[in-house]
């Protein structure tokens, strides 16, 4: 059984960075695609970025392009997601998600349909002057 624990949100004012960590235990990391995701209150749950099972392709949602990065160590079973740039419009519960996948190259933004099995409990990330 897969586990997550994000860390890394907090307060941080308009323009802002914040580097959000996703550390894995209890099964093999590099048979997961991961997945970043984001809800605020009232919205419905958002994918912001993914990464593949080895690194070797990312998605981004349009909002963040240019602003995020996600990256992984498969040695150290962790994922990142640099937030730049950041705006109040990024406010939100940020979680990371797991996908069981046999594809290497290959990640998904969407988890309407059961895509992503393991979830994070979330971080918290407040944009405000």
């Amino acid at each position: 059984q897969l586990q997550l624990v994000e860390s890394g949100g907090g307060l941080v004012q308009p323009g802002g960075s914040l580097k959000l960590s996703c550390v894995t235990s209890g099964a093999p990391f590099y048979n997961y695609a991961i997945g970043w995701f984001r809800q605020a209150p009232g919205k419905e749950r958002e994918g912001v970025s993914c990464i593949s099972r080895l690194g070797f392709s990312t998605n981004y949602t349009d909002s963040v392009k240019g602003r995020f990065t996600i990256s992984r160590d498969n040695i150290k079973n962790t994922v990142h997601l640099q937030a730049s740039s950041l705006k109040p419009e990024d406010t939100a519960v940020y979680y990371c998600a797991a996908e069981w996948t046999p594809y290497t190259s290959r990640c998904t933004l969407l988890a309407d349909k059961g895509q992503y099995g393991f979830w994070g409990q979330g971080t918290q990330v407040t944009v405000s002057s």
